[in-house]
């Protein structure tokens, strides 16, 4: 365990709380103290309406801070701005000081044109939840300022038809989704005119949220939304807050398709912070009953552990130190990345709350209070931990936000949905169950804890991934490099041609507007044309009106492009979950377990996009094989390191679930081998590949036996890795490996897109490729296996079983390329 500063104050205490038996030997692998930052105050705008900011030192701010202060004076001149600052800096202030200004300077004229043409703003959240938490803020502060001439609503796909009604007519401040957007507002541009007519400004709240595909959707939607703007006599100043995150300005510029220099970066944070304490964690060795209660959570932890040293599961482990945490009383927010991961981890932890409970070695509340100096208390009660996750209605989400607030809840086990900028403040703790992503994500979860100036600590608990083994390894990779800037495609032909199908249906395209989406000329219209979609008239191009769809059901803006296949019981009709379209194959096969909120269900049917399931619990789980195959379309770039060669380009992905296993409880040793006959799937999309001279292989001291398995795994760990480069997930990217291309005739390593057309995770990689490949080598040749492990080289979506691999033969490998890349 390495400690950077000497421990000290209430982050400490809550460090101990955890720290019981063996933990601090065996856990608690590095320790960070991330230092508190002073207060830089900003001044009042003269312009800033006299009333507002009474009513915001009625609550307590008596000066803004330094970048509050830079961003509105950049919004009021009318010049696009970012402000990319750490979590709890109350980015909201510039945006309302500017928008609430506007308004009643307008109203104060009297002027008929103002009075036709009074300004109007449209705040934008990735989520629901954060929309309903700004209105709430703003209410409380134009009540608090006692203003009653600006009216403010939430519109998304919840509200109904007379609230919407009365926001066309009534409403200044209009707070959305971009999903609402593309769906309703847009297509019904003429009902919303009133708004769009005075668009004076849009806030893009949490702009950092949007990468990959989504990022590439959403932009296209500003886009389309500043066009219809424009097209009403308008030229809105785009306010976008983020997270600290990499090149601020470029991704604000590319997200509302204008020049860079039009758009000003604030990265200054003038709000104070305390110390934060950020622990990385690594769960210990598994008993092999305690991890019964999480079984089948997640996709990963079915498959936790390692021949050599398994380890519990994330999820098991998380769910222990919340329990811990709350028989503290200390306020704790639990991360989690899936929906059924949170409640998992919010059941496991109240099982152990239960009355009578107590874990082996685990030390009694009030002996642990008395350590920690805090007055001891009796175990809290199961109602004090929930989850929160998406899929629950808006009221109980709201319920779960104040208990939490007020204290009432001591403990939330939630998906990234409280990662965005949901204002809860005085949390003691942060649990992070496996790498988030990014670091901008882990920042913004880290940021939770000792909000508003006070110490908070973070405790990252490592999953059995090959990233969370490197990080573990190289806490320098977390605390030492910069966050990332967000990546994505606006100009992917399978992302761009949809919109400007939905942009054709709101209004004719003309070849003005082709430099708004960054369309050299008008090839892709033109091919939309031929296929259907489109039609040309002069020097215009209107959507085909006699398809019987309309433009905007062409694309999802969260990405997806299959069906959603529902999971229905077949005895009572229920349906029991969902699942995306393109891992259906793999996930409720017939013969396939699929696993439920803890329950476990066989697959009898799989067809017409609906699977059949009759509750059992059999002594197995399943996994699925499946064969792919990968075609060169194109080359856009390469470059040669001696005996390997880098390429980047667009390819053809086939792909098909040849069988599956069953594989015994607890150990997943292979019962049997039971084949499919399924139907074959296509993706074109975009790969970073390279391809090793034979003979180079030979030298290294790799055979043609060993060759398959060494290209395997190196290909299992660039994949873990590439989430280090790139802002991606593992499950965004595929790959595949051969020692025998019929494209290349060379030994070829694929990693690629997981999403049409591409979404920048490649183009990323083969950018980054020597700091990929290096951090790559660094993880398998740390990893103390034997023969690789889910750490290192397994993969938990290999289609082929994990087999062949050959951890040996890998390092070898990835030696190999850095011997040969530019220094």
């Amino acid at each position: 365990m390495t400690r950077t500063v000497e421990e000290r104050g209430t982050a400490e205490a809550t460090l101990r709380v955890l720290l019981t038996g063996d933990r601090e030997r065996d856990c608690l692998v590095h320790l960070q103290h991330v230092p508190p930052r002073p207060a830089v105050h900003g001044t009042w705008p003269a312009w800033a309406d006299p009333d507002l900011v009474a009513g915001y030192r009625g609550r307590g701010v008596e000066l803004p801070w330094q970048h509050q202060t830079e961003a509105a004076e950049h919004a009021w001149s009318g010049r696009h701005v970012v402000l990319a600052t750490a979590t709890g800096s109350g980015k909201s202030l510039p945006a309302w000081l500017a928008a609430v200004t506007a308004t009643r300077s307008a109203r104060r004229t009297g002027r008929l044109s103002d009075v036709a043409r009074r300004p109007t703003t449209l705040y934008l959240s990735p989520t629901k939840a954060l929309a309903a938490d700004q209105l709430h803020g703003l209410q409380e502060l134009l009540a608090a300022a006692g203003i009653r001439d600006v009216r403010a609503t939430t519109v998304d796909g919840d509200t109904g038809l007379d609230e919407r009604d009365w926001a066309r007519a009534h409403a200044d401040v209009v707070l959305s989704n971009p999903d609402f957007l593309h769906f309703s507002l847009l297509p019904n541009h003429r009902r919303w005119q009133r708004l769009l007519r005075g668009l004076r400004f849009v806030v893009v709240d949490e702009c950092h949220a949007y990468r990959g595909v989504m990022g590439a959707h959403v932009a296209l939607v500003l886009r389309r939304l500043l066009r219809l703007a424009d097209h009403y006599g308008a030229q809105p100043t785009a306010i976008l807050a983020s997270a600290t995150t990499g090149d601020p300005a470029g991704t604000a510029a590319r997200l509302l398709g204008v020049p860079v220099d039009d758009v000003a970066p604030v990265t200054a944070d003038g709000s104070p912070a305390g110390r934060r304490t950020v622990a990385l964690w690594q769960p210990p060795l598994a008993d092999g009953v305690e991890d019964d209660l999480v079984e089948g959570g997640e996709d990963e932890d079915t498959i936790a552990g390692t021949p050599d040293a398994p380890r519990r599961s994330t999820l098991a482990e998380v769910a222990d130190l919340l329990s811990d945490l709350v028989r503290a009383r200390r306020r704790t927010l639990a991360f989690v990345r899936s929906r059924l991961g949170a409640e998992v981890i919010a059941d496991h932890a109240r099982h152990r709350l239960s009355p009578g409970w107590r874990a082996a070695g685990s030390r009694d509340t009030d002996t642990a209070d008395a350590e920690d100096g805090t007055d001891a208390a009796p175990a809290p009660g199961r109602d004090v931990v929930a989850a929160y996750r998406g899929g629950y209605l808006p009221e109980e989400r709201r319920e779960l936000e104040q208990r939490l607030r007020s204290g009432d809840l001591l403990a939330l086990a939630s998906t990234n949905a409280l990662e965005l900028g949901v204002d809860i403040a005085g949390l003691d703790a942060v649990l992070i169950a496996g790498w988030p992503g990014t670091r901008v994500s882990l920042w913004q979860q880290v940021g939770r804890a000792g909000r508003a100036g006070a110490e908070g600590l973070a405790v990252l608990v490592a999953s059995d991934d090959p990233l969370d083994s490197y990080l573990l390894r190289h806490p320098e990779a977390i605390f030492d490099a910069g966050v990332e800037a967000t990546a994505f495609d606006p100009g992917n032909p399978y992302v761009l041609a949809p919109h400007l199908c939905a942009a054709a249906g709101e209004l004719p395209l003309t070849e003005r507007d082709l430099g708004r989406f960054g369309l050299p000329d008008g090839a892709l219209l033109d091919e939309l044309v031929a296929r259907g979609l489109l039609r040309r008239r002069g020097v215009c191009w209107y959507w085909n009106y006699d398809r019987p769809e309309t433009p905007q059901s062409l694309t999802d803006l969260r990405g997806g492009t299959d069906v959603v296949v529902p999971v229905v019981e077949e005895e009572t009709g229920a349906v029991v979950g969902t699942v995306d379209g393109g891992r259906a194959d793999a996930v409720v096969h017939e013969g396939a377990i699929y696993t439920h909120q803890g329950r476990t269900y066989r697959v009898t049917s799989y067809r017409d996009d609906v699977a059949l399931v009759v509750a059992e619990r059999p002594p197995y789980r399943t996994r699925a094989r499946s064969e792919r195959n990968v075609r060169v379309l194109g080359v856009k770039d390469s470059v040669a390191w001696g005996p390997v060669t880098w390429h980047v380009g667009a390819i053809e992905v086939t792909s098909r679930v040849v069988g599956y296993d069953r594989r015994r409880l607890p150990g997943l040793d292979l019962i049997g081998s039971y084949p499919l006959d399924l139907p074959e799937r296509v993706l074109r999309t975009t790969a970073v590949w390279w391809t090793v001279e034979a003979e180079a292989l030979v030298d290294a001291g790799i055979g043609p036996g060993e060759t398959p398995g060494a290209l395997h795994a190196a290909e299992h760990a660039s994949i873990g890795l590439l989430p280090l480069i790139a802002t991606c997930d593992r499950w965004d990217i595929g790959g595949l490996s051969t020692a025998l291309h019929a494209d290349t005739f060379m030994p070829t390593v694929f990693v690629y897109d997981g999403y049409p057309g591409g979404a920048g995770f490649a183009e990323r990689g083969y950018a980054a490729a020597t700091s990929w490949v290096r951090a790559t080598r660094d993880a398998v040749a740390s990893c103390p296996c034997r023969d690789g492990c889910p750490s290192c080289v397994q993969s938990p979506k290999c289609g082929n079983g994990n087999n062949p691999l050959s951890k040996r033969g890998a390092g070898v490998v990835l030696d190999l390329l850095l011997a040969h890349a530019p220094r």
